[in-house]
């Protein structure tokens, strides 16, 4: 792979597996509960709602899986990085053991679940690896393996792992699981349906009314419902101020063949690099993601996938690259997920978000305490995941992270002044983001000529958008928003289209 040949970006979790068409699916006048987003906690949430009882519906604006749980390495794991000692150190070794027990217990979920519904997942146990290939970094693994270990975690360090990287050491959680998201998810929409609950897919909502009742806004329609449930990944109501409290980041992936070799689930500390497997098609594939970047930043994002599957091929072995896309991740002020209430006075509705990059196990566990918190169940993790929580590392975060959103405010602006707007010399492929007249515009030129212009404010709060190279897309640095060259949006917070210009 000397100068690797890349595929157009297409998941092998959406490329694999097919499903039924929920697009013409009826919308119900009223509803028990509406679940907004068929990814990974939503969909855990109503499948453990119907099971109860409740009357369910689940609304995404694409297809089941089809957003970030359909783009990720679905890894199922509790070990989460260096997660334990940082949580050890910041909220107490009560609040590391809480959290290692619910994504222990999502895992188990999943297994127990998928054998009780006949859901073929590929669900197998495995081993899970962080190591670094720093020396000077082998205390803080040796931390780390025995802030895991204290909080009831099966982890211990070890010197050698099986991947050919320079290794100094890592830590290892025994009894950890892969498996394929986009088959888990297509079962419970199924598992769904069969109680009673109602799935539709390609079904955008634009707003949530809250008083006097719960009411859903959608492109096809309004729904009454008594809970509401946003589990959109980026919540798309601006309420909460949850796009200030979310930091978003892209992470890309390269999937292609390898010769037999390790089972284990590999993530290097200090870089990010991600590897695990795959048997599809009768073939072994590796699965590596890395080369992360805070979305919408003016990168070459093409470079970073050339760079990734470059490092992919020295360090796991693909021999070629045959799918890659890219895995969006939001993280939180104290890298620990919003879970609860959507803010501090509402009574119906409800927020899962901000799993870093462990949205598999962090959404099935959120999933499974939205469902005990709307049931009227106590749950010890409440306090932990609680949206409303802030701390003094909360505030440094905050100001951080907004710093970032208002410098690129002013700097995008700035930039686009300054560049040239004589949109007619773009070449086939070319994007560029400038300021003609009164207006910003983001202009691209297809492979057929065809010269595509769209205002360039996100229609979330005014930032503006820079270009992907790779997927195609204009992305906003600020919140995360994503759209097609089209202007249709492909990603929120944002719900309306980027207009023509």
């Amino acid at each position: 792979m000397d100068a690797p040949s890349l595929p157009a970006p297409l998941s092998v979790w959406m490329d694999s597996t097919a499903g039924p068409d929920r697009s013409g699916n009826a919308l119900p006048g009223a509803v028990e509960v509406a679940v907004i987003g068929a990814g990974i906690a939503g969909l855990t949430t109503a499948y453990a709602l119907a099971r109860e009882g409740r009357s369910v519906l689940v609304l995404d604006a694409g297809p089941v899986g089809g957003g970030v749980s359909g783009h990720t390495t679905a890894k199922l794991t509790a070990q989460h990085a260096e997660k334990y000692a940082s949580l050890r150190r910041h909220k107490g070794p009560e609040a590391a053991t809480q959290y290692g027990q619910d994504q222990s217990a999502a895992i188990d979920w999943i297994e127990r679940t998928s054998a009780e519904l006949g859901v073929d997942c590929a669900f197998t146990r495995t081993d899970s690896y962080v190591y670094t290939t720093d020396p000077g970094r082998l205390t803080d693994l040796r931390a780390e393996a025995a802030a895991a270990a204290d909080a009831g975690l099966p982890a211990e360090f070890v010197e050698r792992i099986d991947l050919d990287v320079p290794a100094a050491g890592a830590v290892r959680f025994t009894g950890q699981a892969r498996f394929h998201p986009r088959r888990w998810l297509l079962g419970l929409a199924a598992a769904v349906e069969k109680l009673g609950g109602q799935v539709a897919e390609n079904t955008r909502v634009l707003r949530v009314d809250e008083r006097p009742v719960p009411v859903v806004h959608t492109e096809r329609g309004k729904i009454r419902a008594e809970e509401v449930v946003i589990a959109t990944h980026y919540p798309l109501l601006d309420r909460g101020l949850y796009f200030a409290r979310l930091e978003p980041v892209r992470d890309l992936v390269v999937a292609g063949p390898v010769p037999e070799g390790s089972d284990g689930m590999f993530l290097d500390a200090d870089t990010h690099h991600s590897v695990r497997y795959l048997e599809h098609n009768g073939e072994r594939l590796a699965i590596v993601g890395g080369e992360h970047y805070r979305t919408g930043e003016e990168v070459d994002v093409e470079a970073r996938y050339v760079r990734l599957a470059e490092w992919a091929r020295r360090h796991a072995g693909l021999t070629g690259v045959t799918h890659r896309w890219s895995a969006h991740d939001l993280s939180t002020l104290d890298s620990v997920p919003y879970v609860g209430r959507y803010h501090p006075v509402s009574r119906n509705l409800w927020v899962a978000t901000g799993f870093g990059q462990w949205g598999m196990s962090g959404g099935t566990a959120a999933g499974l305490l939205l469902a005990d918190l709307i049931a009227g169940r106590e749950n010890q993790g409440s306090r932990l995941y609680h949206p409303d929580r802030f701390d003094l590392r909360s505030g440094i975060s905050l100001a951080r992270t907004n710093f970032t959103v208002a410098r690129h405010f002013v700097g995008d602006h700035l930039r686009a002044a300054g560049a040239d707007a004589e949109f007619a010399t773009l070449g086939m492929g070319e994007a560029r983001v400038a300021t003609s007249g009164a207006s910003v515009v983001a202009a691209y030129r297809d492979h057929e000529g065809v010269l595509h212009r769209r205002n360039a404010h996100c229609t979330h709060l005014g930032c503006v958008v820079a270009f992907n190279n790779a997927e195609k897309t204009w992305d906003c640095p600020c919140h995360a928003s994503r759209f097609g060259v089209d202007g249709s949006v492909i990603q929120g917070p944002a719900t309306r289209p980027l207009p023509e210009a």
